[in-house]
């Protein structure tokens, strides 16, 4: 693990370009269908089973008959639906994601984490969405945070590894900043907001350092790597936001599903209500 790079931006900068770019943001009908098509349709319910999740994937299944836009990027679930979603889902561009790895806390045994996102791998998903273990992180403990992420990654291979950094729970955007930068050195194809679990969740501040710190990455490196606002994002007008913070640091070639995505519940059903001009509860 490098040394990572300081952020070049101060608390009351970040603020007040942050606020800017809100203000700013206004309804763009084009925006919001390639958001629709960015959305992680993400179900992560106490009370989730077979059925449920099957009928989740059903409704993926008949959305093109149904409406004129592109489809929802991947269907998002727990581990042990994997398999359920591969079964059932007629459309192979639709990626299968999991969250694992001790979701949504990342406490528990190192060896536990490896062996559940192999699992899910083996069982059909192609990403995996897991926690940084904030733990060790506040405990400044850097190098078995990499460790951690580095083989998780290399366990997985091919499939994609977004990494959550739980936003909320770091007390300055340069730990924010700092936790993008580890997950990234360690292999993440994608970093993450939140686990939707706790509050607050996603923020436009942290979306925005988070960014910053993929720009400066790829300014680095050269490799691109991906964007995912999650956690209670369910407006079409907060979506716009964290759309265009990406376009405002990382530019238009970031503002597609290979490189950003949107965990949401209820956000594409209000997307769609505002597209069509109409409350529809398709999903």
């Amino acid at each position: 693990m490098e040394k990572t790079l300081k952020l070049r931006l101060d608390k009351l900068e970040i603020e007040r370009t942050t606020k800017n770019i809100i203000d700013n943001t206004n309804s763009n009908i084009d925006d919001l269908k390639n958001i629709f098509n960015c959305i992680d349709l993400t179900s992560l319910n106490t009370w989730d089973n077979n059925i449920s999740i099957k009928n989740m994937v059903d409704k993926v299944n008949e959305f093109n008959s149904k409406y004129n836009y592109k489809n929802v990027a991947a269907i998002c679930v727990f581990p042990n639906f994997a398999e359920t979603v591969k079964t059932n889902l007629k459309d192979k561009n639709i990626n299968i994601a999991v969250v694992a790895g001790g979701f949504p806390a990342s406490q528990t045994f190192l060896s536990v984490k490896i062996a559940e996102c192999d699992l899910a791998v083996s069982k059909g998903a192609n990403e995996v969405d897991i926690v940084l273990s904030v733990g060790r992180f506040n405990t400044e403990q850097y190098q078995d945070v990499f460790n951690e992420i580095f083989l998780i990654k290399q366990t997985i291979g091919k499939a994609h590894l977004k990494v959550i950094l739980e936003t909320g729970l770091h007390n300055s955007y340069n730990k924010i900043y700092h936790a993008s930068y580890i997950a990234m050195e360690a292999g993440a194809d994608f970093i993450k907001t939140s686990t939707g679990k706790l509050q607050p969740a996603a923020t436009p501040e942290a979306a925005y350092v988070m960014t910053k710190a993929i720009k400066d990455y790829f300014d680095k490196t050269g490799r691109k790597v991906g964007f995912k606002p999650a956690g209670g994002i369910s407006k079409s007008e907060d979506a716009l936001i964290y759309y265009n913070i990406v376009r405002y640091n990382l530019g238009e070639e970031w503002l597609n599903n290979k490189l950003f995505r949107i965990g949401a519940s209820s956000l594409a059903n209000n997307i769609l209500s505002d597209l069509e001009n109409k409350e529809i509860k398709f999903f």
